[in-house]
């Protein structure tokens, strides 16, 4: 690695500017990068988010936009992100490193006004950062030309893939000029992933970063075990807050969309400060939220691993895995975001029976043992009844009966289904509004039962939601 950025062919301004941060060491993924992107050379990355990835292509672009003007709806670069906060955070990058510039950064991302985007669109604009869907929309609407882009940035590929933007990031890439220059960036590399570099790179240096499969030393990791019912996980989750020591704040994490708005939705009634981050939300919301987690007006926030990819969030004390991650490098990723700088932080991850396999995979990752708060759960059985209605579907029978026909609704049961509720658990109460969402008294009083502050309105006062004006 290069001893100081000056080394790295930067230009005068880009050094100072860096300098200004605070900054005289590069990262591993900048040092290699930086001169491939000067050189004019195609790049392929493969770095997490953290390893200083967005300042290794920020810095050269902007040693590489001093000479050239922009033209009215030619964009001169192109950086595409996954979500709009990644996005916002790119043209921060620009914005911090570029102040010895004068250059028009412009971003097109959902939830902001296509008026003030179309505005700066025909004032020129050096670099264009952009969601997919938001530049194709630009584009068809015929207010965005894309024949001058020289350089073209995906960041995040795999996440793109995971979000189903790979046939939108095919037909850019086909509008732009073919002889441009490409940086692809991604944490990991799929056979689709693959299948874009061969098709869109033209002979690119590869570098290859050390995934980031160790985890600081300065995070103490615990498994606590739970039900596989949302709202036992729910009440465990509770439990956990309320306990848990030298707590500032927290994020917790899901590994659906539609769960993150559940739990947030679930703690805010049980009186905790907490909000909900996922990509159905307006840009406006989202951006308040976040702005609330960082200046310390909100205690939790819920997000899924898209919504929260890449966001920086400093001295974060708690993180909360309210779902196993199914990929292995999540589980670092999500808990890398407390521990940070030298800082103590603490993550906490519930584990129901069906979780192991993906617990296993994390272990063999990060190389070591994760401490358990209680006995592990056992590993999952299948019950006699689920058992034979396997047999049945194997048969061809219907999941309610395996007989071969198909059970009607509101039905008696076959004799031989037991229609007592098992030993130690409710019986099934009447439905009601909300009954989604507010599980049984009886289920809940005893979920709570073995809480630190037991019922809900001892919530502590650090983590209590604030009380608003009815209106």
């Amino acid at each position: 690695m290069h001893e100081d950025f000056s080394k790295l062919g930067l230009s005068a301004k880009v050094l100072s500017a860096v300098a200004d941060a605070g900054y005289t060491k590069p990262t591993d993924i900048q040092a290699k990068a930086i001169p491939s992107v000067l050189e004019r050379r195609d790049v392929v990355g493969i770095a997490q988010t953290g390893t200083g990835k967005t300042a290794g292509f920020v810095l050269p672009m902007l040693t590489l936009l001093e000479s050239g003007r922009a033209r009215a709806r030619m964009p001169r670069t192109l950086i595409l992100e996954p979500t709009r906060e990644l996005a916002a955070q790119v043209e921060e990058h620009f914005n911090k490193y570029g102040k010895n510039h004068k250059l028009t950064v412009a971003l097109l991302i959902g939830g902001v006004s296509f008026g003030d985007q179309n505005t700066k669109l025909d004032r020129g604009v050096d670099v264009l950062i952009a969601t997919p869907g938001r530049l194709l929309d630009h584009f068809e609407r015929g207010r965005l030309l894309m024949s001058g882009v020289d350089i073209l940035v995906i960041d995040e590929a795999d996440r793109m893939l995971d979000m189903g933007f790979i046939p939108d990031i095919e037909r850019i890439c086909s509008l732009l000029p073919p002889r441009r220059q490409t940086l692809f960036f991604s944490a990991t590399m799929p056979n689709e992933i693959r299948r874009l570099t061969t098709k869109f790179l033209r002979h690119p240096v590869e570098i290859a970063v050390s995934p980031q499969a160790t985890t600081a030393e300065t995070i103490h990791q615990r498994l606590v075990k739970c039900g596989s019912k949302p709202q036992e996980k729910r009440a465990v989750l509770r439990a956990q807050i309320r306990g848990a020591e030298n707590f500032k704040n927290a994020i917790i994490f899901c590994n659906r969309k539609r769960d993150v708005a559940t739990l947030a939705r679930s703690l805010q009634r049980h009186e905790f400060d907490a909000a909900a981050l996922h990509g159905d939300m307006d840009q406006a919301s989202r951006t308040a939220t976040l702005d609330r987690f960082r200046k310390d007006d909100l205690a939790l926030l819920v997000a899924s691993d898209v919504a929260a990819r890449g966001l920086d969030i400093p001295a974060v004390s708690h993180i909360f895995n309210f779902d196993v991650p199914t990929h292995a490098e999540d589980y670092v990723h999500r808990i890398g975001r407390t521990g940070r700088a030298g800082r103590a932080g603490s993550a906490v991850t519930l584990v129901a029976p069906s979780d192991r396999k993906y617990l296993d995979a994390i272990v063999r990752l990060i190389g070591r043992p994760i401490e358990w708060m209680d006995a592990p759960p056992p590993p999952e059985e299948k019950t006699e009844g689920e058992t034979r209605r396997a047999r049945g579907r194997a048969r061809g029978g219907s999941p309610a009966n395996g007989t071969g026909k198909t059970a009607r609704t509101g039905s008696k049961p076959p004799p031989h289904q037991d229609t007592k509720p098992a030993a130690n658990q409710p019986a099934k109460q009447p439905a009601s509004s909300g009954a989604a969402e507010r599980p049984p008294k009886r289920a809940e009083s005893k979920a709570d039962s073995n809480q630190p502050f037991g019922k809900s309105d001892q919530v502590p006062a650090f983590l209590r939601r604030p009380v608003r004006a009815a209106g």
